[in-house]
């Protein structure tokens, strides 16, 4: 294994259309939801086992979940849990990584992912990492995984490439031309049938020299505020310094802030059965179904007269269904959601009134 191949997996986010299962206390990326034995973060890490050396592997993520990475990913050294002081996106957390990486290695090739998508196709996700390990290692640019769409889904990010020859030898890489984010359904339908655009995974690959190099170019205000730091990177004061730099740095995103403004950015079309798992109705999608369509996590459910719905609910838990169509079950805790699932969307809003009713308690 590739000594200078890194691993960066975010992991501050709390997921809050996955409410009342992700609670600000423990987000979704810390729970199994599919009801497999593993969490999505381990999940996560596994697959990443297989493309870089644990000690390669970081996790970023909030102050508070620091117990919960500790508890869940015992393979990774202590040091290699980034804690975040405030969310702040994803471009600070990359500046600071990128950094702090350099400054062990200067010649690290990183991928960056979300800790809570599913990947169903894992040799075929470790082939186009691989491939964009090496053109990253070739030449100076910034690599993004792109998913062939299935449908004009409005709750994604397109990517539209350019059909060129480009250098290397992977054919799937390409050249990319525009970033759209979350488009409206008729934009959506029109990019599915061009033909050149792909959804946006959020996962990203390049040298630390490239995506240093880019930030300080294009998001100068975030680069300087973590550049000064490369003395005080893995020592003492590192968090002190960090405190300090998270107060002053702005919230905004690595796609934004680099990735739509530079002009050396590649996407590599991968097959990789790749969801963002960013809502009850996504995950429904990757449970197994009975004969009346219904997607059940939990041993002691019961349905009756019930179709399309998606129950999540504990193991010790008995759940005695009947007459729902197409709706969300979800048991948590001291908590229970029942929606419709085509107003799944509407969950946000749902956390918002519990809160300013019920205060923090149920969120």
């Amino acid at each position: 294994m590739n000594k200078h191949h890194y691993c960066i997996i975010m992991a501050g986010g709390v997921g809050s259309r996955f409410w009342p299962m992700s609670k600000t206390k423990h987000p979704k990326q810390f729970i199994d939801v599919l009801g497999i034995g593993r969490t999505l973060i381990q999940q996560t890490f596994d697959r990443f086992k297989l493309l870089c050396l644990p000690e390669n592997i970081y996790v970023v993520t909030h102050e508070s979940y620091k117990k919960l990475v500790q508890e869940q990913l015992p393979e990774i050294p202590a040091e290699n849990i980034i804690c975040e002081p405030a969310r702040k996106n994803t471009a600070p957390c990359v500046a600071y990584t990128s950094y702090k990486i350099q400054v062990k290695d200067p010649k690290a090739l990183v991928v960056v992912a979300p800790s809570d998508h599913l990947i169903l196709k894992e040799k075929t996700f470790v082939k186009a990492i691989g491939s964009c390990y090496e053109k990253a290692a070739a030449e100076d640019c910034l690599l993004t995984i792109g998913i062939r769409p299935l449908r004009p889904d409005t709750g994604y990010g397109y990517i539209q490439f350019k059909e060129l020859d480009v250098k290397g030898k992977d054919t799937r890489i390409k050249k990319v031309k525009t970033f759209t984010e979350k488009p409206d359904h008729e934009m959506a339908v029109s990019f599915i049938q061009s033909g050149d655009f792909l959804w946006n995974s959020g996962i990203f690959v390049w040298s630390v020299t490239s995506i240093v190099k880019a930030m300080e170019k294009y998001l100068p205000e975030v680069a300087d505020l973590f550049r000064e730091g490369k003395n005080i990177y893995n020592t003492a004061e590192e968090k002190k310094y960090i405190d300090k730099v998270y107060a002053q740095c702005k919230s905004i995103s690595i796609d934004y802030g680099v990735m739509e403004k530079a002009n050396n950015v590649y996407v590599r079309s991968s097959a990789i059965g790749w969801s963002d798992l960013g809502t009850w109705g996504s995950l429904y999608q990757h449970i197994p179904k009975d004969k009346d369509k219904n997607a059940v996590v939990g041993k002691n459910v019961l349905l009756f007269q019930s179709k399309g719905c998606i129950v999540h609910v504990p193991a010790n838990k008995l759940a005695v269904i009947e007459g729902l169509e197409d709706y969300i079950v979800v048991e948590s805790g001291d908590t229970l959601l029942i929606c419709k699932k085509q107003d799944e969307q509407q969950i946000r809003n749902f956390v918002n009134e519990v809160k300013a009713r019920k205060g923090e308690k149920y969120v």
